[in-house]
């Protein structure tokens, strides 16, 4: 039993090496490599060295050419690191042969961005809708994982005689992938009956890129005081409160987990249930970081997860934030670049009082989901007082 005064240690932090081959997208590399070393500190592995591999095709044994490697491994060596993280998949022989020649734990991006997923994971569903993303991430990895999977293992009862531990290791996984689905089947249902009951509202979901401001946005806009961080999946779960204005008419707005590029399909599959909250509202308002220096490659991530999951196109409104971090010219850019957007800083208040008087212009041009649904992508946006 623990003392009254003990003192409990944080975790200990990792040294990462970070790694990145140029491929075809050499021009996003830079910026890909600086959201890797994001990617990496919020999940408690401060980068300490980083190595890019710009030229020459990606090796299909350790993805990296052998001089390359044989770098990482001295950076890891000077710098003492413990794990070199890949800011591309791996394919499971290329972890292998990896961790064999750098003598070092080896993870991808996808990987990584599971790991942060889980850490920050706190309802139910968020939960298991990580620990699904993980063992489907897992599954097609775990042969040669680790020794004991080639001892031959029959049993009784559990496993058939003959059975090698690989195939009881890939059976039991299986066996909770399915049972997950299932759970998550039934959070869904439960969602569905909610959103049975909000469909008389207007309802606007908030979505964006990682860290781009929306919670602060949504707590702005609805004093929800929702969890507000600067690091990246700070907000995993969907959050519905109601927007009253002064002459009591009510719209619904949802905050909803951020995108990134190169987001694991198998995290996008199980958050689905959670991203409904986003395919099903009547207006969508796209938040983007204006002052990222990435914006444009980060618009095109969060167009691209949308039209994934979207059956069809709904009305979305632009909103770039963070705009107490750019000069007028920057703002005079921005709204050239698209006359109906809005710009507003969600920390300091700017703009927000045109943004709302919108959304409650559009909320009594729609009031019902098929009103709104049945509006082209700009027809909500009324013309600005």
């Amino acid at each position: 039993m623990r003392g009254t005064h003990e003192v409990v240690r944080p975790p200990r932090r990792e040294r990462a090496v970070l790694v990145g081959h140029a491929g075809r997208d050499r021009h996003a590399l830079n910026g890909s490599m600086e959201e890797l070393a994001r990617l990496a500190d919020t999940a408690g592995a401060p980068p300490v060295a980083r190595l890019v591999q710009r030229r020459g095709a990606i090796s299909p044994s350790t993805f990296i050419g052998k001089g390359k490697v044989e770098e990482v491994k001295s950076l890891a060596a000077e710098f003492k690191a413990e794990v070199a993280i890949f800011n591309d998949d791996l394919s499971p022989p290329q972890v292998r042969n990896l961790e064999k020649a750098l003598q070092l734990r080896v993870i991808d991006r996808s990987e990584l961005i599971l790991d942060i997923f889980a850490r920050r994971a706190r309802t139910r569903e968020s939960r298991l809708q990580v620990e699904l993303a993980q063992l489907q991430y897992t599954l097609p990895r775990l042969t040669g994982l680790w020794t004991h999977l080639e001892r031959q293992a029959g049993g009784i009862g559990t496993r058939g005689p003959g059975e090698t531990q690989l195939e009881v290791d890939r059976r039991k996984v299986r066996e909770r992938i399915a049972k997950l689905k299932q759970q998550l089947e039934a959070v869904d249902r439960e969602r569905e009956t909610q959103r049975r009951r909000r469909r008389r509202e207007f309802r606007v979901a908030i979505v964006g890129y990682t860290n781009a401001g929306k919670s602060t946005l949504f707590n702005k806009l609805t004093r929800a005081g929702v969890f507000v961080e600067d690091r990246l999946f700070a907000t995993l779960d969907a959050t519905t409160r109601q927007m009253v204005s002064p002459d009591r008419q009510v719209l619904l707005l949802t905050d909803t987990v951020g995108f990134i590029r190169k987001l694991p399909h198998h995290l996008v599959a199980s958050f689905r249930s959670t991203l409904t909250e986003a395919t099903e509202a009547d207006l969508l308002l796209h938040v983007v970081d204006a002052a990222d220096r990435e914006r444009e490659r980060q618009i095109v991530a969060v167009e691209g997860v949308l039209e994934e999951l979207l059956k069809e196109p709904r009305p979305t409104w632009m909103v770039f934030n963070k705009s107490d971090c750019l000069d007028e010219q920057a703002i005079a850019a921005l709204k050239a670049r698209d006359s109906d957007c809005f710009v507003v800083s969600a920390s300091t208040g700017a703009g927000l009082k045109e943004l709302r008087a919108n959304l409650w212009c559009a909320a009594a041009a729609g009031t019902s989901a098929a009103a709104g649904r049945a509006a082209g992508t700009r027809d909500l946006r009324p013309e600005t007082p």
